[in-house]
């Protein structure tokens, strides 16, 4: 989908704790630094719909699993990846795309590495019904 990167990242293995890359200035999808922030979400929870008309979005999920839904209402087109360990992968997403996720596993836990500082007046809210997606 056109404004969405998926970057495989780098887990390194240690006996005392594994090292979780999530990005660098030099990656594809870097579009500046604003702020940085971790968000839980309950399995079986959902949240969303939000789009930014000025941050990029970069998604990362070291802790449990979860579902990122992206629709581009100019297109009508959805794309959906699932994030966890075990698909360690950052997600990112251009402004003016709608986003929601939803928690699978018993804890989950996603950071966004956003390109500029939280600003409520640059984001949309809309209930998660406005949006016709088959959360299966």
């Amino acid at each position: 989908m056109d404004g969405v990167i998926v970057t495989s990242l780098r887990r390194i293995h240690n006996s005392q704790g594994d090292v979780f890359h999530a990005m660098k200035r030099k990656d594809d999808g870097f579009n500046g630094f604003g702020e940085a922030y971790f968000s839980t979400i309950n399995q079986g929870d959902i949240k969303g719909w939000k789009k930014h008309t000025k941050m990029t979005l970069n998604l990362v999920v070291p802790i449990g699993e979860i579902e990122f839904v992206v629709f581009d209402k100019r297109t009508n087109n959805s794309f959906s990846i699932r994030l966890s360990q075990d698909n360690y992968k950052r997600l990112t997403v251009s402004p003016n795309l709608w986003v929601a996720f939803r928690g699978l596993g018993k804890y989950n836990m996603l950071l966004n590495i956003a390109s500029i500082e939280h600003d409520p007046s640059e984001a949309i809210n809309i209930n998660i019904d406005e949006i016709d997606f088959n959360w299966v």
